[in-house]
């Protein structure tokens, strides 16, 4: 049997490598899944498909994933690159055959089976004695728990997990079934949600248009087709939708499933056909009998104004359908299985009965009478599903695979390329646009100085072939937001409306810092004189003499930091003595709370800390003063105890500052990019100064925080988008991903680049 399936075949052409590879090629470990692999057209087989390929993007290994694909005797598969071993679950000497190979492969370290008993319901008995004989431990992942077992049921379940060293589940409910009703201990068991896709960003109507949808309220449903999805729930409530939405269409996509083709044929989608012409609703359904590539199914899920899942099977734990659609930000109306009442609430979508048409024609006809209701589900949609993406499922299932092997296989995160999409995205021919709805700019937020400031130090360090144009138009864009922030007499406002208009907001903070930041910016400019245009050269030179003429009065620890790092870019030597002047401050405040067990400058640590022993560090090396430099490392290695466990960077938490003579408050959350970008950038300075390679792991461990290396176990940055998170807090990310966090990643980006270079 073969396929023509684009995504598919792009998920193997990814994840796998050819069978037979040269010596050079061979790992020294192996993962091996044990699941329905692709092209066989199974729910399975493109989960594990996808789990795999997103282990491989975002991280480097130190093993290769293997596939023993599972076929029966109704269908053997083609593959493109040929699996490991092929199981076949119709004939019990298989298990047997497998199981001596397997064993016999030293190499193999970890074993994952993904298991759904439609897969074994012939050889049930010989897969819990395969598993038990298995050398290598065995994480088994249950596709489906079933509640209520009888006996027969109940022993199956319990002999299964008696055999592996842990279970994955994919909701919180499965944990409490395999708990309470199973007598499994909670401890073996992992949630996992199923992973999912982030959305593309696409023209709608457009996409519309070309697609023949213009003008169409669109219902949709996909997957493989059979009875236990209940399509009919759908077609009975149209002709009431169509009453008072004619022009609505129901997009059912998706082949009938293979099994159910094999047993009968196209029954069951031959009585859809023939129910729709009895109720005259032919112009309201359109079939797309294929299975979709991945593109294309999301392509139609974010043209959904309202995804319908209909499955009348109570039992049903999970669907990858449901969870594709939640992450493509449609809203839901589902029959209540266990996935969906765990995920839906009056928030999040709509529970509709079993087999229901009335109720389901009321509730779609309810959300199609309401924009702004499907708008706001929408976008709770996405900020709850958006951590079940595949990238974070990868950082779980890694997680556990290393905890299982006790680290003897281990994972690197792959640092991602530059990516300046989302830096376009935010900025106008005005400025960088200050905060963001998810990606999308808002732009009613207007514009800070601070953040064309950040945007111009990190922007003045790209340097990317074919982008050099678009590079300087950049950089003049926020120079010149620079210039018309900068008052007479030579200082800068901060806040800045969409209509150009400066803020009341400006004359009620205190602008030190703003201040520091924007002579930094320029500082960074002029010491890029050999990149930039003369014309942009001479203006930040103008900006900055007439700014650092009037900073002495300023006392703010961190404002005097920036100013340090922006003569010290500056680089010229008759400004060495203001360097000095605020070096020699941040000397009397350190000396003044520095006590037995507090080495800083202050009664607190709250935000940005890192920049202060790095600006004092600079100072050192600009004036060759080696007090600045002690007190620079004594008062960094303070810092560092403080916010490194085990390797791992958590700032200080903005819902905790840590105070001298307190106690260090317990707290999770409230983690910022900025933060974390200001560590990194401390960090490469010391490692230049001082080629420590301590510095550079840290660094390294400390970017990584980025990437999943976190408390949530979640990516910040959003490789899809090009953006950054606006931190993460005690359960969540905070996925809008505004000018701040997106400049403080590609800051920190730009220095791991520099210090792994």
């Amino acid at each position: 049997m073969k396929t023509n399936n684009l995504h598919l075949k792009s998920i193997i052409a990814f994840s796998r490598k050819k069978r037979f590879s040269t010596s050079a090629e061979v790992k020294t470990a192996q993962i091996l899944f044990i699941s329905t692999f692709p092209p066989r057209e199974c729910g399975i087989a493109t989960y594990t498909a996808d789990l795999i390929a997103a282990i491989r993007k975002h991280f480097e290994q130190n093993f290769s994933a293997e596939i023993c694909a599972l076929e029966n005797d109704k269908a053997e598969f083609d593959y493109e690159d040929e699996p490991l071993y092929v199981l076949n679950t119709d004939k019990p000497e298989s298990y047997s055959l497998n199981l001596k190979e397997i064993n016999a492969n030293k190499s193999v370290k970890l074993i994952v089976i993904q298991h759904e008993f439609g897969l074994f319901k012939n050889t049930e008995s010989k897969l819990i004695e395969f598993i038990a004989n298995l050398a290598a431990p065995v994480i088994l992942v249950f596709h489906t728990v079933l509640p209520n077992p009888d006996a027969m049921l109940f022993k199956k379940v319990r002999d299964l997990a008696d055999t592996a060293q842990y279970i994955i589940v994919m909701t919180c409910s499965a944990v409490k079934i395999l708990s309470d009703e199973y007598g499994i201990k909670k401890e073996k068991i992992q949630v996992i949600p199923h992973g999912t896709h982030l959305p593309l960003e696409i023209d709608n109507e457009l996409l519309k248009k070309k697609l023949h949808l213009t003008n169409r309220e669109i219902l949709t449903t996909f997957g493989l087709i059979s009875e236990s999805k209940c399509i009919e729930t759908t077609i009975e409530a149209l002709p009431r939708v169509v009453e008072k939405f004619p022009n609505v269409l129901f997009l059912l996509l998706g082949k009938t499933h293979p099994e159910v083709y094999r047993q009968g044929g196209e029954k069951y989608r031959d009585s859809l056909k023939q129910r729709i012409s009895e109720l005259q609703v032919a112009r309201n359904v359109r079939m797309v009998d294929s299975y979709l590539p991945l593109d294309l199914l999301q392509t139609y899920l974010q043209l959904t104004y309202i995804y319908l899942f209909t499955s009348k099977d109570a039992s049903q734990a999970v669907s990858g359908t449901f969870s594709y659609a939640l992450a493509a930000g449609c809203p839901v109306i589902s029959t209540p299985i266990p996935h969906a009442v765990e995920l839906l609430d009056e928030e999040n979508g709509v529970i509709v009965p079993f087999n229901d048409s009335k109720t389901l024609a009321s509730e779609i006809i309810k959300l199609l009478d309401d924009h702004d209701l499907r708008q706001r589900i929408s976008l709770n949609v996405i900020h709850k599903i958006t951590k079940t993406n595949w990238r974070n499922s990868a950082i779980s299932h890694v997680d556990l695979f290393q905890k299982l092997t006790k680290n003897a296989l281990q994972f690197r995160y792959k640092i991602p390329p530059i990516e300046l999409k989302h830096i376009f995205k935010l900025t106008d021919k005005f400025g960088m646009i200050q905060f963001s709805n998810l990606s999308t700019p808002d732009l009613s937020t207007g514009y800070t100085l601070d953040d064309n400031a950040r945007a111009l130090i990190a922007l003045s360090e790209v340097h990317i072939h074919g982008l050099q144009k678009k590079l300087i138009d950049l950089l003049e864009i926020y120079l010149n937001f620079i210039a018309y922030c900068q008052q007479p007499d030579g200082s800068f406002l901060n806040y800045v409306d969409v209509t150009g208009k400066f803020t009341d907001q400006n004359y009620r903070e205190n602008l030190e810092d703003s201040n520091g930041r924007a002579l930094w910016a320029l500082g960074a400019v002029i010491s890029k004189k050999q990149f930039i245009p003369e014309r942009l050269i001479n203006l930040a030179l103008t900006l900055f003499d007439n700014g650092i003429n009037n900073v002495k009065h300023i006392h703010s620890t961190r404002a005097m930091a920036f100013i340090i790092k922006a003569l010290v870019a500056d680089g010229r030597q008759e400004n060495s003595e203001l360097v000095k002047l605020f070096s020699h401050r941040l000397v009397q405040m350190y000396l003044h709370e520095k006590t037995t067990n507090w080495n800083w400058f202050e009664s607190y640590l709250t935000y940005a800390n890192s920049l202060l022993p790095e600006a004092l560090l600079q100072a050192a090396l600009f004036t060759d003063n080696a007090n600045f430099k002690e007190i620079a490392c004594e008062s960094f290695e303070f810092l560092l105890s403080r916010i490194f466990f085990d390797g791992k960077l958590k700032v200080v938490s903005n819902k905790g500052w840590q105070f001298k003579g307190h106690a260090e408050k317990a707290v999770t959350g409230g983690e910022q990019p900025i933060d974390v970008a200001y560590t990194i950038l401390a960090l490469e300075k010391f490692h230049s100064a001082f080629r420590d390679k301590r510095f550079k792991v840290l660094s390294i461990n400390a970017f990584y925080w980025f990437l999943g290396a976190n408390h949530l176990k979640q990516a910040v940055y959003q490789e899809e988008t090009g953006g950054c998170c606006d931190g993460i807090e005690e359960t969540n990310v905070n996925l809008n991903q505004g000018a701040e966090s997106t400049l403080s990643y590609l800051l920190a980006r730009l220095a791991i680049g520099r210090i792994l270079h």
